[in-house]
């Protein structure tokens, strides 16, 4: 298959589709729910902390042997059951919302069950693109996956945040419940052959979860990409627990504004997924991971500018450079973790990857909402958006900045050297 031929690939095309509504829909949820609980169930900056924290609590909690599971069973079953769990769940919200009967407990009950199908689905999901297109065009496949994502991003807060006003944000979450019901249906269609799950080693769960652990830390670049991912999601969960209530409560903004403003980095993002193929072939794999996020990831640091007027768009203009520079970011090493693993570790890898990156942002979640509190909203926001910014020198100051390329051949089932 030569590059650039993807869409040539039907069951590629299908897990494409699917990826489209699964990720509008959580876009759409991203801002819907943050909305109802700030808006609607008047929570206060400690309780949207514990949203946020509940979010990703599963990557915490269950991350690691989440990972030896995967990699026991069929990847693609465990992303349908995971989707059909979630739509399942988010139907409840609507629900709950016209009986009269919504609480910020089950809000919070609901975003925790959802957090781990997400878990599961994410670690299924990035273990089971390279049985399905190979090796040798997971950088295509990554950067057309996160342009998914980029233009979702868009989208899905702008959407929401006019849905929200109209139908209220309860009904809008049943948006979210239905983006996932329309990947499980496009999963199901798919019809490529993945690897036979290593069954074989059913026996001791603590070795499986140690050997993908090994292999993450024992690789320095690998090493250097996990610190940055976790120290920037950290940071990320505790800006994620208070710019809502800091667009709507401080900036003044109404909820179509703050969609519309949330959205900004998608733009920036669908431009990096766009960019991200040719620019790393140009500035190298490595320096890509370094050297992108030192000169866009600074933008963000203009969030706090938000305001009514000519201010809105400055605020806009510096999450566009950032959202950039996240995806470029993400395309890079995402697709050099999937490289260097053999396939019986993929799901291993991958989890041990998650559980250290997303583990990081229900804690962040926390702090976020603590801060709001001790600091105020516009304090803990500056707080986030500098320690987010500061993560990159993790990747800045490690081997990657000596490096041009990084290897891309699968290593054995070895650890990484």
């Amino acid at each position: 298959m030569s590059r650039g031929s993807l869409f040539r690939h039907a069951d590629f095309r299908r897990l494409f589709a699917g990826d489209t509504a699964s990720q509008f829909g959580t876009f759409v949820g991203n801002t819907a729910v943050p909305l109802l609980a700030a808006v609607t169930l008047a929570a206060t900056p400690f309780e949207m902390g514990l949203l946020a924290a509940a979010e990703t609590l599963a990557f915490l909690l269950l991350g690691l042997p989440a990972g030896v599971w995967v990699d026991r069973l069929s990847r693609r079953r465990v992303m349908l059951t995971a989707d059909f769990t979630r739509f399942a769940l988010l139907l409840s919200v609507p629900i709950a919302w016209w009986a009269g009967v919504l609480t910020l407990a089950q809000l919070l009950v609901v975003v925790l069950l959802v957090g781990i199908a997400t878990l599961f689905f994410d670690i299924a999901y990035q273990s089971y693109l390279p049985s399905l297109v190979g090796r040798e065009h997971l950088v295509e496949g990554n950067a057309k996956l996160q342009a998914v994502q980029s233009t979702a991003q868009i989208a899905g807060p702008s959407a929401a945040g006019v849905l929200v006003q109209v139908i209220s944000a309860a009904n809008t979450v049943l948006v979210t419940g239905l983006g996932f019901l329309t990947s499980a249906l496009c999963l199901f269609r798919i019809r490529t052959r993945e690897p036979e799950p290593d069954r074989g080693a059913h026996v001791r769960l603590l070795p499986q979860i140690v050997e993908g652990l090994r292999f993450v830390f024992s690789d320095k670049p690998l090493r250097a990409i996990v610190a940055c991912t976790a120290t920037a999601n950290f940071f990320g969960g505790a800006l994620a627990a208070v710019q809502v209530l800091f667009l709507t409560r401080v900036a003044g903004l109404p909820p179509a504004a703050v969609g519309v403003l949330l959205a900004a980095g998608g733009a920036g993002g669908i431009l990096g997924a766009l960019c991200s193929g040719a620019l790393t072939r140009r500035l190298g794999q490595s320096r890509a991971i370094w050297l992108v996020p030192l000169f866009t990831w600074p933008g963000q640091l203009m969030l706090p500018l938000a305001a009514p007027g000519w201010r809105l768009v400055l605020a806009g203009g510096g999450l566009v450079l950032g959202g950039f520079g996240l995806i470029v970011y993400n395309v890079a090493q995402v697709s050099y973790r999937q490289a260097i693993c053999p396939d019986r570790l993929l799901g291993r890898m991958n989890a041990s990857v998650r559980f250290v990156v997303w583990g990081t942002i229900p804690l962040g979640g926390l702090l976020g909402g603590a801060l709001g509190e001790v600091l105020r909203l516009r304090g803990a926001l500056w707080l986030a958006l500098v320690g987010e910014v500061a993560s990159a020198l993790w990747v800045l100051c490690s081997p990657l900045r000596r490096m041009r390329e990084l290897p891309t051949a699968a290593k054995s089932g070895s650890p990484a050297a």
